[in-house]
């Protein structure tokens, strides 16, 4: 047994960089997914687009990301597909943060008031016209807040990366347990670290969604100078 010591806190302090690093991957590829899941979700094209979509969404939402985790890790193996840790890890959290931050998006896009998709065809303009101009614009304002409070949930998250052999802060601190024999300390150590990474964006949430109830009940008007298209 060793005896803990302040390289012990440079260790897990440094193991954070790569919760970091993961959460980072994970949100940056699930938003590209997430984005092409809530524009499926809502287009008027294809019903069955909008289905297979929607079974998509469901299948990895109502299970656990642990068990997702072990599908890539372990189950693709079985069938001749190696992964990394870290490979498998972050398939496994982008297409998780994928599958919620659509379902996010999809909400924030159907509340953009129908108005305005009526105004974007008065003037003539095609579906993706009025989405790119005149929906996701205010769409975006609208998902802002709740978009930065799932990306607490992500990396809260990155702890299951542990099961699967991925030196992340919940990995790195078992591992210094393991040496020093001192659970409540490292424990106690890992749950600051986390508090650090977490409350910041929890506080910008709230102060995001404080500023729009604020805009809410102002009744501000969303003006696109280029259309001329007004937002009660």
């Amino acid at each position: 047994m060793h005896q803990f010591s302040y390289t012990h806190v440079i260790y897990l302090i440094e193991a954070a960089r790569w919760t970091v690093a993961l959460s980072m991957i994970a949100f940056a590829g699930g938003s590209v997914l997430g984005f092409f899941f809530a524009i499926a979700r809502v287009q008027p094209a294809s019903n069955f687009v909008r289905r297979v979509t929607l079974v998509i969404m469901r299948l990895f939402q109502a299970t656990p990301l642990l068990m997702q985790l072990f599908i890539f890790y372990f189950g693709l193996s079985i069938v001749g597909l190696e992964l990394s840790a870290w490979t498998s890890a972050s398939i496994a959290l982008i297409v998780y943060t994928g599958t919620f931050l659509g379902e996010i998006w999809q909400g924030c896009i159907n509340a953009v008031p129908q108005g305005q998709n009526d105004a974007g065809k008065a003037l003539a303009l095609r579906y993706p016209q009025r989405m790119s101009r005149i929906i996701l614009p205010q769409a975006s304002r609208i998902a802002l807040a709740p978009t930065v409070g799932f990306l607490v949930q992500v990396i809260k998250s990155t702890s299951l990366a542990s099961i699967v052999g991925f030196a992340e802060l919940i990995r790195a601190s078992q591992m210094v347990n393991n040496v020093t024999l001192r659970p409540l300390l490292v424990y106690s150590i890992v749950m600051l670290i986390y508090f650090a990474l977490c409350w910041p964006l929890s506080l910008w949430s709230r102060h995001l969604e404080r500023r729009m109830s604020a805009k809410g009940r102002t009744g501000s008007a969303i003006i696109d100078p280029k259309l001329q298209v007004v937002a009660a």
